[in-house]
């Protein structure tokens, strides 16, 4: 080892293509200890984590994405070609881990040799020997690793087969920095050339390094743009053809490589009907295979409303107890309330997403983990393409049903950039659990409940619509933004599907807590803030407003002699009223007056953004209510009770005296929570995902501006 590498950590990179079991090995490797992070400038995760060796040394261990090629045709291919282009780059590494597929071999090396011609200090790692074992596979290790130039280890990444002998070979390699003695692929000579020339003049230390440069400079980051104009000029003057000289390149590794395969694997006398090929014969069937995914995911939706509704409803109670405690041990002081109705009511609002988060990448998880999700993806890409998403985006639209918190951060198993964005920006159209509380309130008020062709109800009709206009507002953005977004990156679908196997469950809650920790610590700080933004806007009001609003609201009920709890939601009324919060809500009052809505409407809609279901409470404390959910539930067993839906009836305009919640104004609201972005997790999950503020704020303002549109012509059309 160099004077450099025995001063600090050694970093190792493991390489592979997508489910080479790569990630399995990196959990196994380093358990707890590791952390995910952002690759500068990209919203594609990488993460890091450490291990000791046999000898008592420490190793930094980096899992890069799955790639097939330093040719990159997505996002996190171009992250590993940027890695290995720039030598200086952060995460470029001491040594690799290359680890492949054994039952596919020779699928997996294209990735390989080019690593070798960069002359790294390079293992092979082959995985799945169990796999292998149970086909009847034999792969000769020691010819192997002759015929390639570094030492080949046989591993199962899910038993640990193996594992120490890794480790050793590890050790064995920092210490004796072994690289590959000669290139893998011989340049051409025009490749040759060019190869010089950026030598030369770019710096470049290896000559195939520097035919990477010349594929890539025109996007690799990092590079200053004195460089970048001279590797232009260099390509430009040579007339350097790149995209001929990749499928001559990759064409010439498989022609060098295959024989190598061929010389020291060993297959069955034939390969057998597996359990996979039986299994897919029914699972990608061309009709069968939809219907079986749709089933699967109606279950796990169920699932997600099932499961989680007892933990978050411990969530919730926990914190409704914990503030009520609070309130009585503590003087009665803005601080107080800062803490019990702002800081708690924002970590439950954080919390209580959890066991759907939890429950959502469990059973993702479990799907990819058994192999199924990739079916998934080749079943449903060619459909999803004319929409600007892919195969994967199925699944985040399917889970937004649940909740688009969890569905939007499922969206990163999608490898092409601009599918993934145009994911992200279209899944809150989906009809989420939080609206059906809105949902549930204005059809109950509004429409009747008869029978349609003596089957259906008009109710449950009204309210399957609102899930239909989800779908087609999602499908029509997609497809609009298709149009609209220019990318240089094309998608291909560059899939291979895995055998069916049992998940390895260390594998599956490692990745369920990274995701849940992700939401936590990087999400929740951005929706805890903005939670107590929206708590100090609702609590204060300039002046002394909200002291005059106090003892209005006292001297009214001492004059209809209201019990201590109605005076207490006459005070909060009215408080409401004269707070930022009211003020905003009546000064928005011209401007939703079109749609049919009044001041207090406007309140709710500016409350509701930190959760949609947040509508019905604070209609029910405008309308001098206590709890809203139990008032409607309540209905139909005290008919003589004032519910929440009865003073909406009998709410009526100040100025006109008509009523506020016709058909025309419901039907209204209804379309307005259908389309509009009333979510600040969401779009704290959304500035996470992408990066930045732009794509979060842009998703903002049009979901807005297409609410109120269609809120506003089926107003008119119901006036």
């Amino acid at each position: 080892m160099t004077a450099m590498q025995a001063t600090r950590t050694p970093k190792i990179a493991l390489v592979g293509n997508p489910n080479s079991g790569k990630s399995t090995l990196f959990n196994l490797l380093t358990g707890l200890r590791q952390k995910t992070g952002n690759f500068p400038g990209v919203t594609v995760d990488i993460k890091t984590g450490r291990f000791r060796l046999p000898d008592g040394q420490e190793v930094e261990l980096t899992d890069l994405p799955g790639a097939y090629s330093l040719y990159p045709t997505s996002a996190d291919e171009r992250i590993v070609a940027a890695v290995f282009s720039n030598p200086s780059d952060p995460h470029h590494p001491d040594a690799v881990v290359y680890v492949a597929d054994v039952t596919h071999l020779e699928k997996h090396l294209l990735l390989l040799t080019q690593l070798l011609d960069l002359r790294l200090p390079i293992l092979l790692a082959l995985n799945m020997a169990d796999a292998a074992e149970a086909i009847g596979l034999k792969v000769n290790t020691a010819k192997l690793a002759e015929k390639l130039g570094v030492p080949v280890v046989l591993i199962s990444s899910r038993t640990g087969e193996n594992l120490s002998k890794l480790l050793l070979e590890i050790e064995k390699l920092l210490q004796e920095h072994r690289h590959p003695s000669e290139g893998f692929y011989p340049l051409d000579e025009q490749e040759k050339n060019i190869s010089e020339a950026i030598r030369l003049n770019a710096g470049a230390d290896n000559p195939y390094r520097a035919l990477l440069l010349a594929h890539h400079h025109a996007w690799l980051p990092d590079l200053s743009e004195q460089t970048r104009q001279t590797l232009s000029a260099i390509t430009s003057d040579k007339q350097f053809n790149s995209l001929k000289h990749q499928v001559d390149e990759t064409l010439e590794r498989y022609d060098r490589f295959t024989p190598i395969v061929q010389a020291t694997v060993q297959h069955p006398p034939r390969f057998p009907s597996t359990t996979t090929d039986r299994i897919d014969a029914i699972l990608t069937h061309r009709w069968f295979g939809p219907v079986i995914f749709g089933l699967i995911m109606l279950l796990i939706f169920q699932a997600i409303y099932d499961w989680s509704s007892i933990p978050m409803d411990f969530i919730e109670s926990s914190f409704a107890w914990l503030s009520n405690t609070l309130r009585a041990l503590l003087p009665e002081h803005w601080a107080t309330r800062l803490l019990t109705d702002g800081i708690l009511t924002g970590l439950s609002g954080i919390l209580v997403f959890v066991p759907q988060i939890a429950i959502l990448f469990f059973l993702i998880t479990l799907l990819e983990e058994v192999g199924y999700m990739a079916r998934v993806v080749f079943m449903f890409d060619q459909s999803m393409r004319r929409f600007g998403m892919g195969g994967r985006s199925i699944v985040s639209l399917i889970s937004g049903g649940a909740c688009a918190v969890p569905a939007i951060m499922s969206s990163r198993t999608i490898g092409n950039w601009k599918e993934r964005l145009i994911t992200i920006l279209v899944t809150p159209f989906i009809t989420c659990s939080a609206r059906i509380p809105v949902y549930v309130i204005l059809i109950g008020l509004v429409v009747p409940a008869q029978k349609v062709l003596g089957v259906f109800s008009l109710q449950g009709l009204t309210f399957a619509s609102m899930y239909a206009l989800g779908v087609f507002a999602a499908l029509s953005t997609g497809y609009i933004l298709k149009k609209i977004m220019r990318t240089r990156e094309r998608s291909y679908l560059a899939l291979e599907l895995p055998v069916y196997r049992m998940p390895h469950w260390r594998n599956l809650w490692l990745t369920v807590w990274e995701k849940v920790s992700a939401f936590v610590f990087e999400a929740g700080r951005i929706i805890l803030i903005i939670s107590i933004v929206l708590w100090a806007s609702a609590s204060f009001g300039p002046g002394s407003s909200m002291d005059e609003a106090k003892a209005r609201a006292r001297t009214e009920a001492a004059v209809r002699r209201l019990s201590p709890e109605e005076t207490e939601s006459l005070i909060a009324a009215y408080q409401l009223e004269a707070s930022y919060a009211g003020r905003i809500g009546k000064a928005f009052e011209p401007v939703i007056r079109p749609l049919g809505y009044d001041w207090k409407i406007g309140i709710a809609l500016f409350t509701s953004f930190a959760a949609r279901e947040v509508f019905a409470g604070t209609l029910a404390v405008l309308y001098q209510l206590g709890d809203a959910e139990a008032d409607i539930t309540d209905a139909a067993e005290n008919p003589t009770k004032a519910t929440l839906r009865q003073r909406m009836r009998d709410e009526k305009f100040i100025d006109t005296g008509k009523p506020v919640y016709t058909l025309a104004t419901a039907l209204s609201l209804l379309v307005f929570y259908a389309l509009a972005m009333q979510c600040a997790s969401t779009l704290a999950v959304v500035r996470r995902e992408t990066g930045s503020w732009k794509w979060p704020l842009l998703q903002f303002a049009f979901m807005t501006l297409l609410a109120y549109a269609g809120a506003w012509v089926v107003y008119n059309l119901f006036i």
